[in-house]
């Protein structure tokens, strides 16, 4: 429990959302992320490091620049205990239209 609390503390951030979005359709470096978020280098270097100690993201060195990638089996397991966690049927396509209340 403490491990999936950690993790959505670590997703609280909303630059740390939108660097997964990016990651979700391609491999990136710092500078190319830096520019897509519109935040210096070093914010981007400070969130990646979070979310690389959380398991969420991946890097791999290619000459002189180190791109990351998402962790796409951590991200699932993220998204697994979400869904456990919300029992209003808010993930149900089919279930009526209200609204997570969170009890």
């Amino acid at each position: 429990m403490k491990e999936s609390a950690e993790l959505f503390k670590t997703l609280s951030v909303d630059k740390r959302i939108e660097i997964i979005e990016l990651l979700k359709k391609e491999a990136m470096s710092v500078n190319s992320m830096a520019e897509a978020l519109g935040i210096t280098s070093s914010a981007v270097s400070q969130h990646l490091r979070v979310l690389k100690s959380a398991g969420l993201v991946r890097d791999e060195r290619k000459g002189y620049w180190i791109y990351y990638s998402l962790d796409r089996d951590t991200l699932e397991k993220a998204r697994e205990r979400l869904n456990r966690v919300c029992t209003c049927g808010c993930q149900n396509k089919n279930a009526s239209r209200k609204k997570c209340s969170g009890s």
